[in-house]
């Protein structure tokens, strides 16, 4: 059986294969983050138990109020997580990263909070009645093993073996062997919308090499800017080109 895979193709042209995390990856994934928002549920209780059983706090209504606290945290942590995780990261919560996995749009990209949001309203659903039956067997009967969460966001989870980076890599050798102005807008877009993607290291080392083909004078100076100046610098460029 062919392994379940999503091809988008980028503004340049080039295809991209994102294998599709199965049910098992998933599982292990939400294990884990489980596994996470558990002990931190439980920290807030252990907190709020062990400063109700201070000497000056025993007996008083204060004792009472800082145990209804932790339960209160407990709760919001508990249920909270997830969504707020997912948001946060951008579709790549710890479990994961751990699992080797991460959430995109169904042309690959980076989903939005938007997206993230509905997905997580749907754990409602997905959970019935127990253990997440439902959105595990959603998962294992669609093409791509998808909760119903994901068909409604329009986001599936994929293995990042072999995802967006690989192909910023080979359009950077294209870009120091071919003529990039032809593609140069279009290249520099795919960079930025995959930018929070990639690996610090990794997106820095692409810009780098974008911007001294489209700049060779500027070369020395790219090589001393840092993350967020690289960033920068690709944003005024695409609006420089977008405007010529």
């Amino acid at each position: 059986m062919a392994e379940a895979a999503l091809t988008v193709r980028s503004l340049t042209g080039v295809e991209m294969t994102l294998p599709i995390a199965g049910p098992g990856m998933r599982s292990y994934a939400f294990l884990i983050d489980w596994q996470i928002r558990l002990l931190g549920a439980l920290g807030w209780l252990l907190i709020a138990v062990l400063l109700r059983l201070l000497p000056n706090v025993a007996g008083r209504p204060l004792a009472h109020q800082l145990l209804m606290g932790g339960v209160v945290l407990a709760l919001l942590t508990y249920f909270l997580y997830q969504p707020a995780a997912e948001i946060l990261t951008r579709g790549r919560t710890p479990g994961l990263r751990t699992a080797g996995a991460r959430i995109v749009t169904l042309e690959g990209t980076t989903p939005g909070f938007g997206a993230l949001l509905i997905r997580n309203v749907f754990r409602l659903i997905d959970s019935l009645p127990l253990c997440y039956v439902v959105g595990l067997v959603s998962c294992m009967l669609t093409e791509r093993h998808v909760r119903l969460g994901d068909l409604v966001a329009g986001t599936v989870m994929v293995r990042t073996t072999a995802d967006a980076s690989g192909s910023l890599e080979r359009l950077a050798v294209q870009a120091q062997r071919g003529a990039l102005p032809l593609e140069a807008v279009e290249l520099v877009h795919d960079l930025l919308t995959r930018w929070s993607s990639l690996e610090p290291q990794q997106r820095a080392r692409l810009a780098r090499t974008v911007l001294s083909k489209l700049d060779p004078s500027a070369g020395a100076a790219d090589a001393a800017l840092g993350e967020p100046a690289l960033h920068a610098r690709l944003e005024r460029l695409l609006e420089r080109e977008q405007r010529s």
